[in-house]
């Protein structure tokens, strides 16, 4: 694995996900396999940024509009009605990835499912060279399965990190990971921590 071209790409590990004061949390909504990713993920994510590879970072946005009101499409309404105003807004620590983590090389916002629709995201991994990427985070069903699948069609290597993923019911997320073997490599943090090396 030439890390000078790969990224760990983590896929809205956002304190407003996260974080039992962020948006999800203090609705309750949470799970116990979302919960631990952080503390699994960050020994590749050191081992990467030591190593030279890159560390990008998705932010799931709602957009501010007049007064500051998101803008929240429909079907996410019926979703989550407990989405409100000041949540995961841009440059706020709700939309920032968990401390963790920290700290970034590259954060792009994004307002859908896969980090790719109407985002830098392309533009800046072809910029910094990386052709490789290393995908984790949340929703395996959701941002993460779009991402990858939006990769894969523009022609880079992926990754998905088993473990590194999570979805709110680990029946989806196994079924989401079984449905991205045809796009994608599945990898466990120890099988690429094992093949990085020190």
């Amino acid at each position: 694995m030439d890390l000078a071209r790969t990224a760990l790409l983590i896929c809205d590990l956002q304190n407003d996900f996260l974080h039992p004061d962020g948006a999800y949390g203090r609705a309750g909504q949470s799970a116990p396999e979302i919960a631990a990713l952080p503390a699994r993920l960050k020994p590749l994510a050191d081992r990467i940024r030591t190593g030279g590879g890159w560390i990008v970072s998705t932010h799931f946005t709602l957009v501010p509009g007049k007064g500051g009101e998101p803008f929240i499409s429909d079907h996410l309404k019926k979703l989550r009605p407990f989405l409100r105003k000041g949540d995961f807004v841009p440059g706020s620590w709700g939309h920032d990835t968990v401390d963790a983590l920290q700290p970034m090389d590259i954060k792009v916002e994004k307002v859908a499912y896969s980090a790719f629709y109407m985002s830098r995201l392309e533009w800046v991994l072809k910029k910094a060279g990386i052709d490789h990427l290393l995908a984790c985070g949340i929703v395996t069903n959701g941002g993460v399965a779009s991402t990858v699948r939006d990769a894969h069609v523009r022609d880079f290597h992926v990754t998905v990190i088993e473990d590194g993923c999570a979805a709110f019911s680990p029946k989806v997320h196994d079924e989401a990971i079984a449905g991205l073997r045809p796009v994608a490599r599945i990898a466990t943090v120890a099988e690429l921590l094992a093949e990085i090396g020190g």
